[in-house]
């Protein structure tokens, strides 16, 4: 079992993949425990002598600011808060994103800015650990004062409240704690705000989406390329003049990754009878290499976000400050998820418009790509449902970020909705992968008709593999299930970041 110690180390995309998805253990380094217990040693210390009014630590929230909390009362100021702001709705969140969150959340609390107890974060590290998972809701987030609502239900069972799946079962949280044989967290002043304020439902998504993005990115490529051959398409779009006059970064290096992919092919060095291809082939380097420039951009806030403290209000130790201000505020989330969106969205977009244009009975393949067109349907409905969820995907791009609505009698007066961005943008990937695979099925299946000629090693290899799976279609059968084989196998793949 491998260990990923939490520290100031810089966390990128690829690092989180690689422990979410690895076989890893949490544990707080030696300056991670520093940082956590100097900082509440601080605030105990702080609220022995200060008198007057702290924002969230001995006020109440929201626009309840001006209401002064006991010293005695304190502690159930933070649990009332947690229970109180419990209140999602709508389908689970996965427990990938939710192992995530709890990932993130540990990781925002260590920097020694949040004033929570040492055993609080050793309690989220336990969970970690042992595949113990809130239950968190999809709905209720506004994105500002961070993401309240999922994070209230991924802290209910710090104190033995809410629900958890453990072992594929669902329990309470009473019972996980009876389970390891846990007593339920007792909160101490800040603490629920340290845990509910802060970005991480957004920031989880976020990550799982870009985890999946670069495999998509790649794909895209991959798949295009088939298609192109497949269509009998030319090289020339892609060679490297053309885009050093015009040098975009993601233009650049779609053009290279589709000659690369192309190499040795004997289809795409052959004479063409026709001198140029529909945009959705010759412009593939401008159009894939506009959402990779996009991701990369997603990227740069995404990994800036995992490593902040995004809590409110921040405490520094050290100056023997403690400030209340908008580090929860997600609105740099919230731009990038939808812009995140728009990029994803814009590959199925014109993956679609391929798959189109291979079953049109153009360029010497048979209409619907099957041999008896007319006694067979072949890949005309395929067709038709990629377009359906081309066309969803549309309606999701629709940003959630130029949206607000006041809230809290008005003292939360903007917020980004950045948690609608996150999980709208969640289905985008999910459309795209299905896409995707849809334009794989007609691109394998097109090839077939260019026999005996050959396309290069490495898609002759991949479709090879595909082929394992989904076989060629001669007659008509149960497509949803030859669609359902194709994106299993696209999810199955395993391919590392293509950067």
């Amino acid at each position: 079992m491998k260990t990923h110690n939490i520290s100031t180390k810089r966390l990128d995309i690829t690092t989180i993949k690689e422990v979410v998805f690895g076989d890893y253990q949490l544990s707080l380094s030696e300056e991670a425990v520093s940082n956590i217990t100097k900082c509440r040693a601080y605030l105990d210390k702080k609220m022995e002598t200060h008198e007057g009014p702290i924002y969230g630590i001995n006020t109440g929230f929201g626009s309840l600011y001006k209401h002064s909390i006991s010293k005695e009362d304190l502690g159930t100021l933070q649990k009332n808060l947690v229970m109180s702001h419990a209140c999602g709705t709508g389908d689970w969140v996965p427990m990938d994103v939710v192992k995530i969150m709890i990932f993130l959340k540990i990781q925002s609390l260590s920097y020694g800015n949040s004033g929570v107890q040492l055993a609080t974060v050793q309690r989220l590290v336990d969970f970690y650990n042992n595949g113990v998972y809130p239950v968190v809701y999809q709905q209720g987030s506004l994105g500002a004062s961070g993401d309240l609502a999922p994070l209230a239900h991924l802290s209910l069972p710090l104190l033995g409240l809410g629900k958890v799946i453990h072992d594929d079962k669902e329990k309470t949280g009473e019972e996980i704690n009876k389970e390891f044989g846990w007593d339920p967290i007792k909160l101490q002043s800040k603490e629920g705000l340290a845990l509910l304020n802060g970005t991480q439902f957004m920031g989880a998504y976020a990550v799982y989406e870009l985890i999946k993005t670069r495999k998509l990115s790649f794909l895209a490529d991959f798949i295009g390329a088939i298609s192109l051959d497949a269509y009998d398409g030319r090289v020339e779009p892609f060679h490297p003049k053309v885009h050093e006059i015009r040098p975009h970064e993601g233009q650049i290096e779609t053009a290279k990754n589709i000659r690369e992919i192309l190499e040795g092919s004997e289809l795409i060095t052959r004479a063409k009878v026709h001198v140029q291809d529909p945009y959705s082939f010759r412009c593939m380097p401008q159009v894939h290499g506009a959402s990779k420039d996009a991701f990369d951009y997603v990227t740069k806030v995404v990994e800036t976000e995992i490593n902040s403290a995004t809590d409110n209000p921040n405490v520094f130790p050290d100056d023997d400050l403690i400030i209340s201000a908008g580090n929860f505020h997600g609105q740099p989330l919230a731009l990038a998820l939808d812009t995140l969106g728009l990029a994803l969205a814009e590959l199925g977009n014109i993956s679609e418009r391929r798959t189109y244009k291979l079953i049109a009975g153009q360029r010497d393949l048979p209409s619907f790509l099957v041999a008896k067109p007319g006694l067979n349907s072949g890949f005309m409905i395929p067709q038709y449902t990629a377009a359906s969820i081309v066309s969803q995907s549309k309606q999701y791009t629709m940003p959630s970020s130029s949206d607000s609505i006041s809230s809290s009698q008005g003292q939360e007066d903007h917020v980004s909705m950045g948690a609608n961005a996150a999980t709208k943008t969640y289905k985008i990937v999910e459309n795209t992968t299905s896409v995707l695979a849809i334009e794989l099925f007609n691109a394998a299946q097109a090839l077939e008709f260019r026999r005996p000629a050959k396309s290069s090693e490495v898609i002759e290899d991949f479709v090879a593999a595909f082929r394992e799976k989904v076989a060629f279609v001669d007659n008509d059968v149960l497509m949803h299930d030859e669609i359902q084989k194709a994106i299993d196998f696209i999810e199955s793949l395993d391919i590392e970041d293509q950067e």
